[in-house]
C-alpha cells in the first residue's frame, strides 16, 4: 500500500503528466455531461420509460437486452435519446471500414505504408466517413426511437414536434451527427494532449458509468423477494473479480519467439561461432492478437437473425436469436467469434513483412531459415496460439448469458461479467497503466542522465 501511494505521489510530483490527467479527465466530463442532453424535440421526463415499456410489450424482453447491450457503449445516451445518443460508435465503424478497404484498394495501402503522413490522411479519411456513418445511424436510430421504443402513439407527451415532421427529422440528425464529431474530437484531443487512448477512454467511461446503476437493481433483486441474499452477493463481487483477473491474463498473455542479431562485422567472422554473440531478443505473438474486434464484427452480424423472426414470428428457434441470454444467440455468437479471431489476425499481422524486416536487419530465428521459412514458421505459430485465444475469447462473450441462467438476477449486471464490456474495460485501463509507468521511467532515466551531466560538469 504504501508503494501504490508513493507512486501516485510521483505521478503527481510530474507537471506534465499531471497535466494530462487532469486534461483527460475534464474532457472526459464534458463528454459525460453531453450525453444527458436530451434532443430538443424530445421531452426527457417521458424518455425514462423507454425501456421499461419496451420491456413490457408483448415478450420484447429479448429486444430490451439488444437495446441495453446499445445502450452501454454510450453510457445511456443511446437510451436517453440524447445529443451523443450515437456516441463514438460511428467513429468506430469508420476506423474498421477503413482498415478492411486497406486490404484491397492500393491507394490506401500506400498510405498505410507512407508513415506520419500517410496516418494523417487515413484519420482525414475516415473522419470525413464517419460523417457518411453518422448520416446513415442518425435517421435509424430516430426510426427505431419513434415508431418502436417510443412510439408517437402511445407516448405522445414524450415529443415536443410530431416525429412525422420535417422540423424534427433534420434538427435531430443534424445535432446527433454533431454530437458524435464531437465525441470523436473529444476523443482525438485526449489522445493528442492526455494520457490514454481517447476513443477507447470515452468507450470505457460510457461503460462504467452504468456499473454502479446495474450493481445497485441486482442488490436490490437479491435481496427482494425471491432473491438469494446477500451472500450471492458477495459470490458475485469474488466471481467478478475472478473473471477481471482471467480476462487481464488473456490480454496479456503471449508467445515469445526467440531472434537472434547478428552484426556484419560478426557475420564476417564466421556465423557459427559468433552467432551466439549476437543480441538476442524475443517476438512477442500475442494470444489474443485480435482484441475485442471479433467480438464487434460478430455482434454486428448478430442483429441479422433477430430479422429472421418477421419471416415466421411463432418459430420459437428463430425468436431465441432475438434473446442475448438465449442459448441459440450465444451459440452462433461463439462460432462467428472463433471464425473472426482467425480472419482478424490473418489480415493484422503480416508475418511475410515480419520476415522480410528480420531479414533485411539481420535478424533470424534459432534452426529457421530466413525468408520464406521463417514466414511458414511465424503463421503456423500464429495458427496454433490463436486458436485457445479465439476460444477462451468466445468464452468470455458468451459467459454473461452463462451467469445469468446460474446465479445473477438481473440482464444490466449480467453484461459486466464478459464480453465486449468487460474486455474493453480491461484493455483500456491495462494501456493507461502502461503509459503512465512509461512516463514515470522516462522521467527516471531523465533524472539519471541530469545528475551525470551535473557531476561531469563539476570536473
Amino acid at each position: 500500500m504504501k508503494e501504490f501511494i508513493q507512486t501516485l505521489k510521483n505521478i503527481w510530483s510530474l507537471k506534465e503528466l499531471r497535466d494530462k490527467i487532469i486534461l483527460t479527465l475534464t474532457l472526459v466530463l464534458v463528454y459525460r455531461f453531453a450525453s444527458y442532453v436530451s434532443l430538443p424535440a424530445i421531452n426527457m421526463a417521458e424518455v425514462g420509460n423507454l425501456l421499461q415499456h419496451y420491456k413490457n410489450q408483448g415478450g420484447n424482453q429479448q429486444g430490451a437486452g439488444l437495446l441495453g447491450l446499445l445502450s452501454s457503449f454510450t453510457g445511456g445516451a443511446f437510451s436517453r435519446a440524447s445529443i451523443m445518443a450515437l456516441g463514438i460508435m460511428p467513429y468506430i465503424s469508420a476506423s474498421i471500414i477503413v482498415q478492411l478497404m486497406g486490404m484491397a484498394i492500393p491507394y490506401l495501402q500506400k498510405l498505410q505504408k507512407d508513415g506520419e503522413s500517410g496516418r494523417n490522411t487515413l484519420n482525414q479519411i475516415t473522419r470525413w466517413l464517419t460523417i457518411g456513418v453518422c448520416l446513415v445511424q442518425a435517421p435509424s436510430y430516430l426510426t427505431s426511437v419513434t415508431q418502436y421504443f417510443l412510439p408517437y402513439s402511445q407516448f405522445q407527451s414524450a415529443y415536443y414536434i410530431d416525429p412525422a415532421s420535417i422540423m424534427f427529422w433534420l434538427p435531430s440528425i443534424v445535432i446527433l451527427v454533431a454530437g458524435s464529431v464531437f465525441a470523436m474530437w473529444l476523443g482525438e484531443k485526449i489522445t493528442d494532449k492526455g494520457i490514454g487512448n481517447g476513443i477507447s477512454i470515452l468507450i470505457m467511461v460510457g461503460i462504467l458509468a452504468d456499473l454502479p446503476t446495474a450493481f445497485y437493481q441486482e442488490v436490490l433483486t437479491q435481496n427482494g423477494k425471491g432473491g438469494l441474499g446477500s451472500i450471492m452477493i458477495l459470490v458475485e463481487i469474488i466471481f467478478w473479480l475472478l473473471v477481471v483477473l482471467l480476462a487481464i491474463i488473456l490480454s496479456v498473455a503471449v508467445r515469445k519467439i526467440p531472434i537472434q542479431y547478428v552484426s556484419r562485422a560478426q557475420a564476417r567472422g564466421g556465423v557459427s561461432r559468433n552467432l551466439m554473440e549476437g543480441a538476442r531478443q524475443w517476438i512477442p505473438l500475442k494470444v489474443n492478437a485480435a482484441g475485442v474486434m471479433p467480438i464487434i464484427f460478430a455482434q454486428a452480424l448478430m442483429f441479422v437473425p433477430g430479422l429472421l423472426t418477421k419471416v415466421d414470428e411463432s418459430n420459437t428457434f428463430l425468436a431465441g436469436f432475438k434473446n442475448v441470454f438465449s442459448w441459440q444467440y450465444n451459440v452462433l455468437f461463439a462460432l462467428l467469434i472463433i471464425i473472426f479471431s482467425f480472419f482478424y489476425t490473418a489480415i493484422t499481422i503480416p508475418v511475410n513483412q515480419m520476415a522480410d524486416d528480420l531479414k533485411r536487419n539481420g535478424g533470424l530465428i534459432p534452426k529457421v531459415r530466413p525468408g520464406k521459412e521463417t514466414a511458414d514458421y511465424l503463421d503456423d505459430i500464429l495458427s496454433k496460439i490463436t486458436l485457445p485465444g479465439a476460444i477462451f475469447l468466445s468464452i468470455f462473450a458468451v459467459l454473461p448469458a452463462i451467469v445469468h441462467g446460474a446465479f445473477v438476477q438481473t440482464d444490466r449486471f449480467a453484461l459486466f461479467f464478459g464480453g465486449t464490456s468487460l474486455l474493453i474495460m480491461v484493455g483500456v485501463i491495462l494501456d493507461t497503466v502502461q503509459q503512465i509507468n512509461t512516463y514515470l521511467l522516462n522521467h527516471h532515466y531523465d533524472g539519471l542522465m541530469q545528475s551525470k551531466l551535473s557531476r561531469s560538469s563539476n570536473y
